[in-house]
């Protein structure tokens, strides 16, 4: 039986027809629906609504964002050789698997090559995930597209298609997300030097990532003659680190102003620059010192700051803003 809707300016709308569940919205689609038979039209919403629930949880807008905020962080960030032993039972106090000792037992020259090895691996890697993040971003702009079309096909006869395109990128984001952490680097050649050691430990190295140093652009201020500078890391090391602190003169006007730059060591995250030129600009730039592991550091902080003026510069001559008095005029007497 069929009912009539009245009183909504609809009433040649029949409540088994599509358009009765819809929304104003969604009324264009409905009339599509109207030249399907019902049992096509069931299948095209269901699969309309299996590819929203896709692009909402699976592979949404804001889990892109996320994604490209944490690629940028990983090209900001240092990295590093692990050395680890291979096999390390729980409470062994074998001293040949201690880090610094580990060091000792391998080969510089090969290290040296390993290093290279990891460098290379570190920037492959992150070509890799901008790669397979701009599939992501690519497969969802081109199923969003196919989900504001009117065209109905996709979603019947060419619905396999679909089906492997989400099964696709199911596969990239699974592969990217295992690529958001450094992997192990393969050892070809052994690293440990033949030695009279009656117990030498197998060695894998890994690839450990440390968090960027970056400037407080709060806290880091500059006064007349000198400026007060703060960095931080986001995740703290559990060992005091090293920074390297740049400093140089923008826009030298002198032969001797151009010696207004330096690199000084820094043990903490905190320095004072004195002796600057007033009213100048100068650019800081932080990063980690170099160390023995050290693979790849891509980035550096920079931060430009103006020194204030000196008590005389700007200041006016006292001749000046005082009103000039008129020529006095002889009187009678």
């Amino acid at each position: 039986m069929n009912f009539q809707v009245t009183g909504t300016g609809l009433n040649k709308m029949k409540v088994d027809s599509p358009q009765a569940f819809l929304g104003p919205e969604e009324v264009e689609e409905a009339e599509d629906g109207q030249l399907l038979e019902p049992e096509a039209w069931t299948t095209y919403v269901e699969r309309r609504t299996t590819l929203r629930e896709f692009l909402t949880s699976d592979l949404s807008l804001q889990l892109l964002k996320r994604h490209h905020a944490r690629l940028e962080l990983l090209k900001k960030c240092s990295y590093y050789i692990e050395v680890l032993p291979k096999h390390l039972a729980l409470g062994d106090q074998n001293p040949l698997v201690l880090p610094n000792t580990m060091f000792q037992l391998i080969d510089p020259w090969k290290f040296q090559r390993m290093k290279k090895v990891g460098l290379a691996q570190t920037k492959i890697q992150l070509l890799l995930l901008c790669d397979l993040l701009e599939q992501l971003d690519l497969g969802r702009a081109q199923l969003d597209a196919l989900l504001e079309s009117p065209d109905p096909r996709p979603f019947l006869t060419g619905w396999g298609h679909v089906e492997r395109q989400l099964v696709d990128l199911s596969a990239v984001m699974d592969n990217f997300l295992a690529m958001m952490v450094p992997g192990r680097l393969h050892i070809k050649h052994r690293l440990v030097s033949d030695i009279s050691a009656t117990k030498v430990p197998h060695i894998r190295l890994m690839l450990s990532t440390k968090m960027p140093v970056m400037f407080d652009r709060k806290e880091s201020v500059a006064h007349q003659d000198w400026a007060s500078l703060r960095w931080f890391v986001t995740i703290q090391p559990a060992a005091p680190e090293q920074f390297e602190l740049r400093f140089k003169l923008l826009e030298p006007r002198t032969q001797q102003e151009c010696t207004q730059c330096g690199l000084i060591p820094v043990a903490a995250c905190t320095f004072d620059v004195r002796n600057l030129l007033p009213n100048r600009a100068y650019r800081f730039t932080i990063k980690r010192a170099e160390s023995y592991t050290l693979v790849y550091e891509p980035w550096r902080d920079s931060l430009t700051l103006h020194t204030k003026p000196g008590p005389l510069e700007g200041a006016r001559p006292r001749w000046q803003g005082l009103a000039s008095r008129p020529l006095s005029t002889p009187t009678d007497r």
